[in-house]
């Protein structure tokens, strides 16, 4: 297989080097990340200034821009072949819930689907996580077996792993997103200018963790498979809406 990996955390993060090293095993891998942190950057693209990609050794690439950015770098010709599938982490930290809208470790998975290739984004299920190898052997199972999968090919998967060693893991579920409850309020700090700075308030608590969630998976010891859909239409309200502009037509 030929592989394409990155990430939000950078090309240097502990997590991308263990998935990295773990994939090996089934093929060519090509590093492509971003040349610093990029937590937060969601699907954001670089519109303004060229993008500049440094080779970091052999199949490796840090690229100055966003994960999305270095999906597209990489199928525009950075890459020296067109990967069978993208896969994107390991994060440092759970991307359950509405994390998934935000974040950049699956926003690049969705710019691979996007580029029609089947693409999974990995992350550790809790803060300062330390067992990244059991992420990177639960990614290689799922990986070897994706094309026996019956997926669309631009499927998005979002995988969470507890933090814990592979034998203790309890098995894999397909889960849906749970949701958060509204994120804390934003603090000021200003700075010794007297300038007001603002640091972002931690995200919510778990407001839906119930059975079937991504939230309630993990808490059980599960691996958490949630797949993504990228139509955001809610489809539901269209007859709603419908009579709603019917009535009030100009």
């Amino acid at each position: 297989m030929n592989i394409l990996v990155s990430n939000d955390d950078g090309y240097q993060a502990p997590g991308i080097l263990a998935l990295a090293e773990a994939l090996r095993e089934l093929g060519r891998v090509v590093i492509v990340a971003p040349d610093r942190n990029r937590s937060g950057a969601s699907s954001s693209l670089t519109l303004t200034a060229p993008i500049n990609t440094i080779p970091r050794g052999e199949d490796v690439y840090a690229v100055e821009g966003t994960p999305a950015d270095c999906i597209n770098v990489a199928l525009g010709g950075l890459v020296p072949f067109t990967p069978d599938l993208v896969v994107s982490g390991i994060n440092d930290g759970p991307n359950m819930a509405d994390d998934s809208i935000y974040s950049g470790t699956v926003a690049a998975a969705v710019e691979g689907r996007f580029l029609r290739l089947p693409s999974v984004a990995v992350s550790m299920a809790g803060f300062h996580p330390q067992h990244f190898a059991t992420a990177a052997q639960v990614t290689v199972d799922l990986v070897r077996r994706i094309e026996q999968a019956d997926f669309p090919v631009n499927t998005v998967l979002n995988v969470n792993v507890p933090d814990r060693p592979l034998h203790e893991l309890k098995g894999l579920r397909a889960t849906r997103l749970g949701s958060r409850s509204a994120p804390e309020p934003a603090a000021e700090h200003p700075n010794p200018r007297g300038q007001h700075m603002y640091w972002l308030g931690p995200a919510g608590t778990a407001d839906d963790n119930s059975i079937g969630t991504d939230f309630h998976a993990v808490s059980e010891g599960y691996v958490s498979v949630t797949p993504l859909s990228i139509d955001m239409t809610r489809h539901d309200l269209m007859g709603n809406v419908q009579t709603w502009v019917d009535n009030n037509a100009c």
